[in-house]
């Protein structure tokens, strides 16, 4: 145990006890998450948890981010996916494929809170195709001109700034391109399932002007190298988030059936509850030992991390589902209202089914690793030999 990183999160937790979950319901009614509450998150270094120190961040290995990730998540959703966006999908691309300048120019923006950053890949026509964009650029003189569309972008409505992922022909690439610049535009969408204090938007690019120094990585890279780079990040918070939701409705589930009383017993007294308890207990444990190990081996650059975080992110999304689905069920009707938090549990666990590559996207990705690595090897057929006398 590193008790540095362990105090932090220790901290955090006192943190969303204190600033977070008395508000989530709040957050998730208004559809809005307060600009009060980032700054209070920012003077913590909580956006940046992931950044080096270096760089101002905390500094928190893999490990430490995940439980992080997961103390913030189960007293919000819309919180820890703020932290999903800015801190994972944007913060950790640019540490790794940012020029010193544009690190320079950012980073410091992103840990004091003053710069928000979003990801903006999903377009009306393109989801889980992410090599299609249609969002297009042309190069002009010293420059780039964007125009198109995107759709479903997490915080697009507040951000500051965002990473664009646009096409010329067959060559993708990615842009920092700031919300102030002539041709900008959001739109927020409306009548979200969940994560309704996510400030999703639509976003509008008409011939916006990019200069050169706004191109992230090299020209052509921005599938194979920044969206996939974003992704597996994005992947891995969002595994500790299914986690943070299974977490959260399983303690809610106990501590109903603790209080609740029927037929003259408290109903965690009848068995099919304890069944559904001891399922929920077994999933959740069972999901966080696969984010730890994801978590571990993202800390020893083990070449294998990034299929392990998409395991993760499969399994723990999926607990996350049906332990949120039991946590309902225990609550019965009281379950179907939000006067309870298992109803809003319940909408959010099937959104991170879906977000970062849907559960079926991940089983085809999960599906050719095995046929990759778990074709046994085909042995010749053993030689009888035939034995006189014996037998």
């Amino acid at each position: 145990m590193d008790s540095q990183q362990q105090k932090i999160v220790d901290e955090a937790r006192i943190f969303a006890e204190k600033e977070i979950r008395p508000y989530a319901r709040e957050f998730d009614e208004r559809g809005v998450l307060p600009r009060e509450l980032m700054d209070k998150m920012a003077e913590k270094r909580y956006l940046s948890a992931n950044f080096p120190e270096k760089y101002g961040g905390l500094g928190l290995d893999p490990v430490y981010y995940g439980f992080f990730t997961e103390e913030i998540g189960k007293a919000c959703c819309s919180v820890r996916a703020l932290i999903t966006v800015h801190s994972s999908l944007v913060g950790e691309t640019l540490l790794r494929w940012g020029t010193g300048k544009q690190k320079d120019k950012w980073l410091p923006f992103m840990v004091a809170g003053k710069k928000i950053g979003a990801f903006a890949l999903s377009e009306p026509d393109v989801g889980s195709n992410a090599k299609s964009v249609q969002t297009a650029y042309e190069k002009s003189g010293n420059s780039y001109i964007i125009s198109g569309q995107k759709k479903w972008i997490s915080f697009g409505d507040i951000a500051d700034f965002f990473i664009v992922i646009a096409s010329n022909k067959s060559r993708v690439s990615a842009f920092l391109v700031e919300r102030g610049w002539e041709g900008v535009e959001s739109k927020p969408i409306k009548g979200m399932l969940a994560s309704r204090a996510s400030h999703i938007a639509v976003l509008n690019f008409d011939k916006v002007i990019v200069p050169d120094e706004n191109c992230l990585g090299k020209e052509g890279s921005g599938f194979s190298y920044i969206v996939n780079t974003a992704l597996d990040h994005g992947r891995y918070s969002i595994a500790w988030a299914g986690v943070a939701v299974a977490q959260e409705a399983l303690e809610a589930m106990v501590t109903y059936a603790r209080k609740r009383s029927q037929f003259g017993k408290k109903i965690y007294n009848f068995q099919l509850i304890q069944g559904m308890i001891g399922d929920a207990v077994t999933k959740t444990h069972a999901a966080r030992s696969l984010c730890l190990r994801a978590g571990e081996m993202r800390k020893e650059g083990d070449p294998d991390a990034t299929i392990e975080t998409s395991m993760a992110k499969y399994f723990a999304s999926k607990v996350a589902m049906e332990v949120a689905a039991d946590a309902v069920q225990v609550h019965g009707a009281n379950g179907c209202c939000n006067g309870y938090p298992v109803e809003r549990l319940y909408r959010e666990a099937k959104v991170l089914e879906v977000i970062e590559g849907t559960s079926q996207i991940q089983q085809e990705i999960i599906a050719r690793f095995g046929l990759r690595r778990y074709t046994k090897k085909e042995y010749p057929e053993r030689v009888r030999h035939s034995s006189k006398g014996h037998g």
